[in-house]
């Protein structure tokens, strides 16, 4: 915990996201609610097929969805949402003429009792 999923549509070509992934998982590890920096997992993720409304082209979105273990205030949902969206706009570049994109983060809360973790090390894990 926190899942970082970013998702975006494959018209935005050349994003810094390897830069946007390290601004955000910097910004959230320091968050008093993240105890382990390690616990941080962050991937990006490319749908094939997307619309954004009834437009053929000129818009593309880039979701970012922060999954985190249910318990949280909403104030601390909120900082998430903060450090999420500062993260990823430090490094947002200029879009061509024309092109509109939606910027959009979401935290959402993963249930105890369904979420499993193991840690994997030297063919042992640990719960």
């Amino acid at each position: 915990m926190p899942h970082i999923i970013i998702e975006y549509t494959p018209n935005l070509t050349d994003l810094p996201f390897d830069a946007m992934l390290a601004s955000v998982t910097r910004r959230l590890a320091e968050s008093p609610e993240v105890q382990d920096e390690a616990d941080l997992k962050a991937r990006v993720l490319r749908p094939e097929c997307f619309r954004v409304g009834l437009a053929d082209s000129q818009r593309g979105f880039i979701h970012v969805t922060v999954r985190i273990m249910a318990g949280r205030s909403e104030q601390a949902k909120q900082d998430f949402s903060q450090r999420v969206s500062d993260g990823m706009l430090e490094h947002m570049p200029s879009f061509p003429p024309g092109l509109t994109v939606h910027l959009s983060v979401e935290v959402v809360d993963m249930e105890w009792g369904s979420y499993r973790k193991f840690k994997l090390t030297d063919d042992r894990y640990v719960a």
